[in-house]
Order: C-alpha cells, then structure tokens, then sequence
C-alpha cells in the first residue's frame, strides 16, 4: 500500500512538471523570437538577452538608454507591457 502512496505523488508531481514546461512555449499565433528582437530594437533596446515565452508573454533583458532593462512582450503585438530598470 505505501509503495503505490508513492507511485501516486510521484505520479501527481511529474504530472504538474510537465504542465508547467509546456506552458512556457510560444504559442502557434504568437510573433517569432526575430520579430520580437526587431520591434525591441525599433524601441531603442540593444544587447537583448533571454528572450523567452513565460506565462504568456516574451520576456527578457536588454540595454535601453544605457541602463539593463527587464521588459515583457506582448506576444501578438510585440507591445511592450512591462519596463523596469534591473538593479
């Protein structure tokens, strides 16, 4: 019995794993990672770094105005919804 215990939450736990790395794919309607890079570049970033999909959007690094900027891209539009200067 407390061998299928753990065959049950082992199960339950590389269940939700896979889950979770699917979720961070881009989606079949979404803008390619170079059309991303060339509206990021079109809005003054350069050195982009870690461009990936993560809960729904584009996000990663780059250098805007000389200062290390995280942002967020909206995957349809390529509108930036998130700037924030990394510390």
């Amino acid at each position: 019995m407390r061998v299928r215990k753990l065959a049950l939450v082992a199960a339950i736990i590389v269940s939700g794993f896979a889950g979770y790395a699917s979720a961070d794919q881009p989606g079949p309607d979404w803008m390619t990672k170079d059309q991303v890079m060339q509206k990021l570049s079109a809005a003054g970033y350069n050195n982009i770094t870690g461009l990936e999909a993560d809960d729904g959007h584009w996000e990663g690094k780059g250098t805007k105005n000389g200062k290390i900027v995280e942002f967020h891209v909206d995957p349809h539009t390529g509108a930036l919804t998130k700037e924030e200067i990394d510390d």
